[in-house]
């Protein structure tokens, strides 16, 4: 493994996002309140850019004493970025799918070094998104 430059932090948007290439690995980094996370750049579901999805507040149901429905409202904590492809929605401060816990964006290590934004791919990982990328699909469940 080895950690790769890829920019200064001061110079990233807050709240942002950009999607850079590391050893021929799409990753997506964020940015939000000053934290960074990175995922990999491949959907769960079926394997969509879902990095370069639109970024968007989470919906929450607001739910009152009684147990009945407020209605439903943006949050002001929780952010997810949603995939181009199918819709589906991750949380960018943890990678989870707000439905289904099991799904998740699989991370990539981001670190500031100096002022310096630096991440970390595990060895072969261009080979097992490939691999993944080229098996059969399989229902989600």
């Amino acid at each position: 493994m080895q950690s790769i430059l890829i920019g200064k932090a001061a110079a990233f948007p807050n709240p942002g996002r950009k999607v850079v290439e590391v050893e021929g690995v799409s990753v997506g980094v964020f940015c939000r309140d000053g934290k960074f996370t990175a995922f990999e750049n491949v959907c769960p579901h079926m394997g969509g850019p879902v990095c370069q999805g639109k970024i968007i507040a989470r919906v929450e149901e607001l739910i009152a004493e009684d147990k009945t429905s407020l209605g439903l409202a943006f949050s002001k904590d929780h952010t997810n970025v949603a995939c181009p492809w199918h819709g589906y929605e991750f949380d960018i401060a943890t990678g989870r799918h707000q439905g289904n816990p099991r799904l998740r964006l699989r991370p990539v290590t981001i670190e500031v070094v100096d002022g310096d934004l630096r991440v970390t791919l595990p060895e072969g990982t261009r080979e097992r998104i490939a691999r993944r990328r080229q098996a059969p699909l399989r229902e989600v469940d």
